[in-house]
């Protein structure tokens, strides 16, 4: 194991053990759209089951950061795969378009509330300085699920669509076994302070506030590499199979370099890394509007991995290091959700864009709004550097 993810305590290992296992069963969200097709669903219909999905993204992030603070980390997290598991099975048996959107949402509600939590237990787990590896490492599980995930989503849909939610539907559950015979729940942080049970805590933190928007727009232009690029591809005549090889360059790339790149980096200034890692990404998205083949996205690839690989979980932990102890779930719970609003502007007014204003105005924003904000970031390194330094203090 590279030295970047040495000495990481065990907790930090089991998490991402249980995250590999739970990506390899993310297969029904990649697949869905064909299985409402084989279920007779299809145009408007459609985007209503989508939507819903969609929606759950934004709600579940800002439950799970409350939950996670106020029940705990482990609690949320259970509450949140078991729902998600159970979600599953509704949508698979769900007789109508509005039972399907209904299982959806709860599908993409209840799953979303994990990461809070589990980001909230890594960061009270280790201290500030290993938090970046501790995240990275989450991160490189995801990745390398949802490579094999890929993998094996094909094979089973081609034998029944009622593999795949049984396959996520007993990851989901494997994982909350782990969650609830191998984790423990940490001791709760108390405060003097009133807070409130919800999100004030946040709102009030004018430094978070300022990053937190820096962040959703680098995380907008990264999410246009999901949802724009196979666009590009299909408008440049070329077949699926070139976007799946091109998602295939993109999993090679990541899991095979992050944990390299993780130890290279680990030892400088973090959200200067961050922020040339988005400049990165935002320059490999704009080159994709002047491929034109194989060759030429397959270059624009390679940039935004190799920036992807640079910036893994210094986000997560940058906010971990702003929060006060008694607050991470909820300061989690807001990346997330602002994770979950970039996917969503990509979604609706990134295709909007490229479909009404054209490709170009798409990739020159993208460009323009990730140098900015990964500039803008840049500035902000001196008063992230001081919060971390006065909460180290403290504690």
């Amino acid at each position: 194991m590279p030295s970047s993810f040495r000495g990481l305590p065990p907790v930090v290992w089991t998490i991402f053990a249980g995250t590999i296992v739970n990506r390899l069963g993310y297969l029904v969200t990649p697949f869905l759209v064909f299985f409402l097709a084989s279920r007779g669903v299809t145009g408007t219909d459609t985007s209503y089951v989508l939507g819903a999905l969609g929606a759950g993204n934004l709600i579940g992030p800002a439950v799970g950061g409350i939950l996670a603070d106020r029940i705990g980390r482990r609690p949320t997290m259970l509450i949140g795969l078991i729902g998600a598991a159970a979600a599953q099975g509704a949508l698979f048996l769900a007789p109508g378009v509005w039972t399907m959107a209904a299982a959806s949402l709860l599908i993409s509600t209840a799953g979303s509330t994990v990461s809070p939590a589990a980001y909230a237990l890594l960061a009270d787990a280790v201290d500030s300085e290993r938090r970046q590896r501790a995240y990275a490492l989450f991160g490189w599980g995801v990745n390398i699920g949802t490579a094999v995930a890929g993998v094996l989503g094909g094979y089973l849909a081609a034998h029944g669509y009622w593999l795949l939610f049984a396959v996520d539907a007993g990851s989901m559950l494997l994982y909350a076994g782990v969650v609830a015979t191998r984790l423990k729940e940490p001791a709760r942080a108390t405060t003097k302070e009133k807070d409130g049970l919800g999100y004030g805590v946040v709102l009030r933190d004018r430094l978070a506030l300022l990053l937190l928007p820096l962040f959703g727009i680098q995380l907008f232009v990264y999410s246009l590499t999901e949802v724009a690029l196979p666009l590009a591809v299909r408008d440049s005549g070329l077949s699926p199979a070139v976007y799946g090889a091109m998602a295939a360059v993109n999993a090679v790339l990541v899991v095979g370099l992050q944990p390299f790149v993780t130890a290279r980096l680990a030892k400088l200034p973090q959200l200067a890394v961050q922020s040339a890692g988005s400049a990165l990404i935002a320059v490999g998205v704009a080159l994709t509007g002047l491929a034109d083949g194989i060759v030429g996205y397959t270059v624009s690839v390679v940039v935004w991995s190799l920036g992807e690989v640079v910036v893994a979980g210094i986000a997560a932990g940058v906010v971990a290091n702003l929060a006060p102890a008694h607050a991470r779930g909820r300061y989690q719970g807001a990346f997330s959700w602002t994770w979950g609003v970039a996917r969503f502007a990509a979604l609706t007014v990134g295709v909007a864009a490229y479909t009404t204003l054209g490709a170009g105005v798409l990739w020159w924003t993208a460009l323009l709004a990730g140098s900015a904000a990964s500039a803008a970031t840049l500035a902000l390194v001196r008063r992230v550097h001081r919060r971390t330094a006065a909460h180290e203090l403290a504690a």
